[in-house]
């Protein structure tokens, strides 16, 4: 399962004050077709006229689960859509694959910025585009812990940011959260705050942006020091950047993890929260260079 966040296709030259349902019914379809038909093609902002509408839907689409819609025929969706092999983000062709799953273009390499748990130097990467408001990230997240604990050096764990802002507004501002959390306590601050924010979020925007440095002070972190720096925006840039970055590889939702084999240079671009025995087959196939 994975979140997803698509753009409205309806000309903005059309949008009024007062938006037509008929009109947002439309660009309602168009976005959820364009899940099925175009997973590459992500934009990051939606015309304000249609976010709040969209917000709503698309947000009961993934609590859900599932729905039937009528256009041109029955078109039905599953949470399971991130499942799909992805067009690449930034040539429109499909990637080649390796043991199943797609091929992740543009990866960018391991930076001094990144956050990683486990060691650096670790053979397999695991590359994870997490957005703290998704609730199928917060179900990953254990597994993504098991696969560093369980591979003893073997498999690093690196986390990069990929808010999805149509569903859940709050996202931005909590990775430039994690990021201030990285500035004043290092990686052991960065991921005790992430730990603790999949903890206490109910997931899909219900954690209050107040709570933020309150969960500061109970991973060790000073919160005036640490309000100071989120409410500077500094890391905005940081976290739009990875955003970016994602798409370029291919990231279509949340989570949206790629395997990185260090030794090979192969990789496998694995979207949703996949289970851990899941992973591990993955894992094992790179580790056994198949």
């Amino acid at each position: 399962m994975q979140d997803t966040k698509e753009a409205d296709s309806t000309d903005k030259s059309q949008a009024s004050s007062k938006p037509d349902p008929a009109i947002i019914l439309k660009a309602v379809i168009s976005a959820l077709i364009s899940i099925a038909s175009l997973p590459g093609q992500i934009i990051k902002k939606i015309d304000k006229v249609y976010l709040t509408p969209l917000s709503i839907i698309i947000t009961g689409v993934m609590i859900s689960g599932s729905i039937l819609i009528s256009s041109q025929g029955a078109l039905k969706l599953s949470s399971g859509i991130g499942t799909q092999t992805p067009t690449s983000a930034t040539t429109g062709s499909k990637p080649t694959t390796q043991g199943g799953y797609a091929s992740a273009q543009n990866v960018e390499s391991l930076k001094n910025s990144d956050y990683v748990r486990g060691n650096k130097k670790a053979r397999i990467l695991l590359i994870e585009y997490s957005d703290l408001e998704c609730p199928f990230c917060k179900k990953f997240h254990p597994t993504a812990q098991q696969a560093v604990d369980q591979y003893k050096g073997q498999v690093a764990w690196v986390y990069r940011h990929f808010p999805l802002d149509p569903i859940h507004s709050k996202a931005d501002k909590e990775a430039e959260a994690a990021e201030c959390a990285g500035e004043l306590g290092g990686q052991d601050a960065f991921w005790k705050f992430v730990d603790k924010v999949f903890e206490v979020t109910p997931s899909n925007n219900g954690l209050e942006l107040a709570e933020l440095p309150k969960i500061a002070g109970q991973v060790g972190l000073d919160q005036a020091k640490f309000k100071t720096c989120l409410d500077s925006g500094k890391y905005a840039a940081k976290v739009e950047e990875q955003y970016q970055g994602g798409v370029k590889a291919g990231i279509t939702g949340t989570p949206g993890n790629i395997l990185y084999d260090t030794k090979t240079k192969k990789n496998k671009l694995i979207p949703g929260a996949i289970d851990y025995n899941a992973l591990k087959t993955q894992i094992d196939s790179l580790l056994n260079g198949s």
